[in-house]
């Protein structure tokens, strides 16, 4: 019989000039640790390839969230931004187009982080790609692609966007 491990993250930035990549990365560290630790405790009933997944998502959430937290005077833009349809690559890795509608008043960027779930709604992986450069009133594209291999039945959702 097989064990399942589930693990949350939640990983907040600061603002207070902190180094937000170098705490992405130690929640990172100490979640692939946590769950190490797990799965050793489990008695080895999970197998170390089931063991990385969740150290990984750890890792890739760590990373979205540093990016984000990079994003200096963004604005909340999620309404602003929508995923087209997901495709599998030749590699087993998952793509999506993603479009941002730039409704101000000047050229901006966009901070999107996609997330891919499995159909029951864990979170598999997560990126975040930039919509460069969008001129007023116009939309502008950019590629979401997964950091690893997904199988299995794979849905995306917008987790944040920023704009600016």
């Amino acid at each position: 019989m097989g064990a399942g491990i589930a693990l949350t993250v939640a990983v907040t930035g600061c603002s207070n000039g902190g180094n937000a990549s170098g705490i992405a990365s130690g929640v990172a560290s100490k979640a692939a640790s946590a769950v190490s630790s797990a799965g050793t405790r489990i008695g080895g009933a999970a197998s170390s390839a089931a063991a990385q997944a969740p150290a990984a998502v750890a890792s890739a959430s760590a990373a979205a969230q540093a990016k984000l937290a990079a994003v200096k005077g963004g604005v909340n833009a999620k309404g602003e931004v929508r995923l087209g349809s997901l495709k599998e690559e030749s590699d087993g890795r998952r793509t999506v187009e993603v479009t941002a509608a730039n409704k101000a008043d000047a050229a901006k960027s966009f901070a999107v982080q996609v997330n891919f779930r499995d159909g029951g709604g864990n979170l598999l992986d997560t990126v975040v790609v930039t919509v460069a450069d969008v001129a007023a009133g116009k939309s502008g594209t950019a590629t979401a692609r997964s950091n690893s291999t997904l199988a299995g039945e794979v849905k995306t959702e917008v987790g944040r966007a920023l704009r600016y």
